[in-house]
């Protein structure tokens, strides 16, 4: 039989997803169709459903190119689609990144590029500078996958060392105008981070990027150490003319997708309590405090009166110690199901996306019932949350979230059930 609550946690999921619907996000955002050409442009892991949305909302001829994590792709028919590697970049991915700039080269004035941007495109475009390789960008994104850093370092640095990010693409496509559509997967919904903003200027500097990889003390590879200590290949800066007339529009992003969750929840009876969207630091400690919130409610009926779903989103980063498999969503349960042991609740942590890490699930559930599962298993919690291997606990107990690709991306959804 269905557990009821962990039923009632998967339909907020699909409600938070289907807020960020590519068909529903676009129909509002359309631009005006120009003199000339349209071409379409895009990156992240719901690219392609992007492209295959504004295929049946545009009335008018296009073609383009978007490029999507392999296993993501969509039948389009105008606009090529291409897949890459994720998180990791691969030489698919360096060949899409070289048919994007194909794509908008030799331009005029008359003509519209569409940027789709989401989520993911930062390792799903890699363009190495002149004198680096794939190798380099590789071992960069290596070091700082595993470095613990929250995303807006992390896309500041990439977008040092790259011919395509920090708007150097939308620079490509001058004198066209550019009009960029964004789903946001980012605290903050800043346009200029998703994807490492290949279409969109930031006005972090290079000085600032260096601060930042010794602030967090990244262990930049040496090779990659010696060009970021160049100034070489400057992005270009957003108040430069390049960018005249370009548009930049948010179209989803979590806070709306976490307010469709709350909205189905007291539909249902149940009062919801967005903490917040913007949640960053390392996964088990996010868990940790969600986990010290479910058991103030559970015991005394605040800040919250039951019953309550808790919900929040953001992007939580995950310092590798461990050889383990699982990603931030999943080592964020660990952490929450570690610290509310005994506790009656039920909790869902999922990437929007439908992939978390490296496996095949979004996520996965847990409750207060959790560590004692584990440990009449014969595993140790705080064993598995040591070693990263969050994804193992989870599989061990047959609960892990598996949705598949869902065509979007608009971050982390965590939700937290007290009845």
């Amino acid at each position: 039989m269905q557990d009821p609550d962990r039923n009632f946690l998967a339909r907020l999921f699909r409600a938070a997803v289907t807020a960020a619907d590519p068909e529903a996000a676009l129909r509002a955002h359309l631009p005006a169709r120009p003199k000339g050409r349209t071409v379409v442009i895009g990156a992240g892991k719901g690219a392609a459903q992007l492209a295959a949305a504004f295929e049946r909302l545009w009335d008018g001829p296009l073609s383009g190119v978007v490029v999507t994590r392999h296993g993501f792709g969509a039948a389009c028919r105008l606009i090529r689609v291409m897949e890459a590697a994720h998180p990791v970049p691969d030489a698919a991915g360096l060949a899409a990144a070289e048919a994007l700039f194909a794509a908008v080269a030799g331009l005029t004035a008359d003509d519209l590029v569409v940027a789709l941007v989401c989520g993911g495109g930062s390792a799903l475009l890699p363009a190495p500078p002149g004198g680096m390789t794939l190798t380099d960008e590789q071992a960069l994104n290596r070091a700082l996958l595993s470095s613990g850093a929250p995303i807006s370092v992390m896309n500041a640095v990439r977008k040092q060392m790259s011919r395509i990010k920090g708007g150097r693409l939308a620079a490509a496509c001058h004198p066209a105008r550019v009009v960029s559509l964004i789903v946001s997967d980012v605290p903050g919904d800043d346009p200029a981070q998703v994807a490492s903003g290949p279409t969109v200027p930031d006005a972090v500097t290079r000085d600032q990027a260096r601060a930042m990889i010794a602030a967090w003390r990244i262990d930049l590879p040496p090779r990659v150490a010696a060009w970021m200590a160049q100034d070489d290949g400057l992005a270009p800066r957003p108040d430069d003319p390049l960018f005249s007339g370009h548009e930049v529009r948010v179209i989803a992003s979590a806070r709306l997708s976490l307010e469709a969750a709350a909205a189905l929840a007291q539909a249902q009876g149940v009062a919801a309590a967005i903490l917040s969207d913007v949640i960053e630091g390392e996964a088990r400690d996010v868990g940790r405090v969600h986990a010290a919130i479910a058991r103030e409610v559970a015991l005394r009926d605040r800040p919250f009166a039951r019953p309550v779903v808790l919900l929040s989103g953001g992007e939580t980063t995950v310092t590798l110690r461990g050889k383990g498999r699982g990603g931030r969503n999943s080592e964020f349960l660990l952490a929450l199901a570690a610290a509310a042991d005994g506790v009656p609740f039920a909790g869902l942590a999922a990437d929007t996306d439908g992939i978390d890490g490296s496996e095949d699930n979004a996520g996965a559930f847990a409750d207060g019932t959790t560590a004692a599962r584990l440990r009449a298993a014969g595993l140790d919690p705080a064993a598995l949350l040591a070693a990263n291997d969050a994804w193992g606990a989870f599989d061990r107990l047959g609960d892990l979230f598996v949705t598949g690709p869902t065509g979007t991306n608009v971050n982390d959804f965590r939700a937290i059930l007290l009845r």
